[in-house]
């Protein structure tokens, strides 16, 4: 039996399965334990494409939910609470203790390229397990997967120049501050202000100073020779307080005296203000003074859209700080992720409902490249068939309900995000990308939805 262990920083989680659902999920698995309906069960994660304004998505938040299913049992404090609400039989609630679960997950690996409509994870078990996780894993993978999505388009706008997570402030609870912090990391982020999770993650964390900082001194100069005397080597001063070119002018003085004493101001920050006009005049500043080698950092409201307008208007920014409109999601912030039955007891089973129809039975992707190693066209297949020149996509994470394997690292993660960016042409890379990535459905899974219900 599979024993691998759980890793990729939730060793430490706490547990909140079988609770964290919603009750028709409880009330349906009493339904099907009251009536001996136990067979076996596909149910496949996607993210509906209609009306959607991404062209690809990230796949992310996998590792949590792999920990939680390991982990997964009633506990006697979940089971008195139901017996309170006097809603559920007797007989289920003497059956809770029993339940753990005993699948199958097959998966696309956290930082995939993936397109809508495509499946990211397929849980196969008896019926009653699989449905009661169908809310915990909408959820994580739906947050996770959202923003890691909108965290890559802020990587690809900046066209190279290194981002730094500032959003926790304003994301929305810590668990979504983590998760922020962890899909930033993934994509390619160069660091985050969030302490905890550099110490979870082991993700560098980075930061500058508040404004609040630079009015507690005298004046500018003070705070800034203050921080100096700190972090000698690490600065990275706020110039915006009171008049930015004046902070800046002020900072490159103080800057040529770290020199003087061997040591080196890493970069001023921009909050505020006509980020491009400002950092041009920054930048002359700075480079009059013989300090060209100082970077010019900007923050405040920095996100794919705002980045790639600065950029294309000539600003001279090395590196940004991005917060609330990235954290939040703040365009799209949320995806029309679903979890829906594909087979049952060996039959497939589709959903015909208008605008939500399903494809029926268990599926793999097989993504087909060019010569170049370029992603042409994916194809949507059976689990069980083989697509030549197409590499398979979705993995066996799980079996009877342990993993297969310990989860790679946040780093092997990262590369393979890395990769997955790089290949993907330009034509769906783009904030305004016109094309749709071509994914069709193969002979074998469209034959099978003949004669279907």
């Amino acid at each position: 039996m599979p024993t691998g262990p759980i890793d990729s920083g939730f060793s430490d989680h706490r547990a909140v399965l079988p609770l964290f659902t919603d009750l028709y999920e409880l009330t349906m698995a009493a339904g099907y334990r009251a009536h001996e309906v136990s067979g076996t069960a596909t149910f496949s994660v996607s993210v509906r494409g209609a009306g959607l304004p991404r062209k690809f998505l990230v796949a992310a938040g996998l590792a949590p939910v792999l920990t939680e299913l390991a982990d997964f049992r009633f506990r006697s404090s979940d089971i008195d609470y139901l017996r309170r609400i006097d809603i559920f039989p007797q007989a289920f609630l003497d059956h809770l203790p029993e339940v753990r679960f005993t699948g199958t997950v097959r998966a696309l690996p956290e930082g995939t390229v993936f397109f809508p409509d495509e499946p990211l994870l397929e849980v196969t078990a008896p019926i009653l397990e699989a449905q009661l996780l169908e809310t915990y894993i909408l959820n994580t993978l739906g947050l996770h997967t959202m923003l890691a999505s909108k965290a890559a388009r802020c990587m690809l706008a900046a066209g190279g120049r290194p981002l730094v997570d500032f959003a926790l402030r304003r994301t929305q609870g810590q668990d979504a501050g983590m998760a922020f912090a962890r899909a930033c990391h993934i994509v390619g982020f160069a660091g985050t202000s969030n302490v905890l999770a550099g110490k979870r993650y082991g993700i560098p964390v980075s930061g500058t100073m508040a404004h609040s900082f630079v009015t507690a001194f005298a004046d500018e100069e003070a705070a800034f020779r203050a921080y100096a005397e700190v972090f000698p080597d690490t600065s990275v001063f706020l110039i915006d307080t009171y008049d930015t070119v004046a902070g800046a002018r002020i900072a490159a003085r103080v800057g040529r005296d770290m020199a003087a004493s061997g040591h080196r101001l890493q970069g001023v920050r921009l909050d505020s203000g006509d980020m491009v006009a400002l950092s041009r005049q920054v930048r002359a500043v700075l480079d009059e003074a013989g300090l060209s080698g100082v970077k010019i950092f900007a923050s405040s409201g920095f996100d794919e859209f705002k980045i790639a307008a600065a950029l294309a208007a000539g600003a001279a920014i090395d590196a940004f700080g991005v917060g609330t409109k990235a954290g939040v999601a703040a365009d799209m912030p949320f995806l029309d992720i679903v979890y829906k039955m594909v087979a049952f007891q060996g039959r497939p089973i589709h959903k015909r409902s208008p605008g939500k129809e399903t494809l029926g039975g268990e599926k793999q992707v097989f993504r087909c490249t060019d010569g170049t190693g370029r992603i042409v066209e994916d194809i949507l297949g059976t689990a069980d068939e083989c697509i030549e020149d197409g590499q398979p996509l979705l993995e066996t994470v799980m079996v009877e309900g342990r993993p297969c394997a310990p989860l790679p690292s946040l780093e092997v993660i990262r590369q393979r995000c890395r990769r997955q960016l790089d290949a993907l042409d330009e034509g769906y890379r783009g904030l305004d990308a016109p094309a749709a990535y071509p994914v069709k459905v193969s002979r074998r899974l469209r034959a099978l939805q003949q004669g279907l219900p």
